[in-house]
């Protein structure tokens, strides 16, 4: 299934809704997971309630169809921003309950609320530099899935992802990198093939490391065993800054 499959080829150009829920839980993931850990209290509610464009997405088909569908608005301009009202704001105060978790790169151009046309409490965000992976983030996308039962991970990587093409050119030995930016290009360097020119290189680079990040999370045996049962995917995209579109990477 593409991440923007044929159904949505209509590109909800009229701005026809599609499925969100209007109930989340917490201002944020990280308030939430913080006051968790802290209370021992689960941040979830009783259960997800509709809202004006029907019941938050409960599998990971219908999570999917709903990031297709606000990926569709936000490249035809015919976005919502939608849950972000002082009724939805009052009532996330009790709880979260979001639909997705993107892992995604720091890009200050690759907002996933707004590529997925998504509002507060609809998307758990984790973000770090060209998608690493360490503990922080492993540890936040299982607190996702494991404690908000959340259906759906994407990794989400970007073109012209600045901390690939650094990792490409450390790989070349064009670059000498400081600090902790070493840590990033070791991390990202296995997704890099060497046989390709350099801009195709870097590319290629992009989505090889979605899949191999990716890979890495749907081994993770808190996550594997929901991926066995159904209950969740882990899938890979790229978002096309020249298109606004995001392209599901098998």
């Amino acid at each position: 299934m593409s991440l923007l499959a044929e159904r949505h080829r209509a590109d909800r150009a009229d701005g026809t809704p599609g499925r969100r829920g209007l109930v989340r839980g917490a201002l944020t993931a990280g308030v939430a997971l913080c006051a968790g850990l802290a209370s021992g209290a689960g941040s979830v509610p009783d259960g997800p309630r509709s809202g004006p464009y029907g019941p938050r997405p409960s599998t990971p088909a219908a999570a999917l169809r709903e990031l297709s569908a606000g990926n569709a608005r936000w490249r035809t301009f015919h976005e919502r921003h939608p849950d972000a009202t002082r009724t939805v704001r009052q009532e996330l105060v009790g709880g979260q309950h979001p639909f997705a978790v993107i892992l995604g790169c720091v890009d200050s151009r690759v907002p996933p609320e707004l590529v997925f046309d998504q509002g507060l409490g609809d998307l758990m965000t984790v973000r770090s530099a060209g998608e690493v992976l360490d503990e922080a983030v492993l540890g936040s996308i299982a607190f996702g899935v494991v404690e908000l039962e959340i259906p759906l991970v994407v990794v989400l990587g970007h073109q012209s992802c600045g901390a690939v093409t650094a990792a490409v050119r450390a790989a070349e030995g064009l670059d000498r990198l400081p600090g902790h930016l070493r840590y990033l290009a070791q991390q990202i360097r296995p997704a890099v093939d060497r046989s390709l020119r350099r801009d195709a290189r870097v590319d290629a680079a992009v989505t090889e490391n979605v899949r191999l990040v990716r890979s890495r999370l749907a081994a993770e045996p808190d996550l594997a065993a929901r991926i066995a049962a159904g209950k969740l995917a882990v899938i890979g995209a790229r978002y096309e800054l020249t298109s606004q579109r995001v392209r599901r990477i098998r």
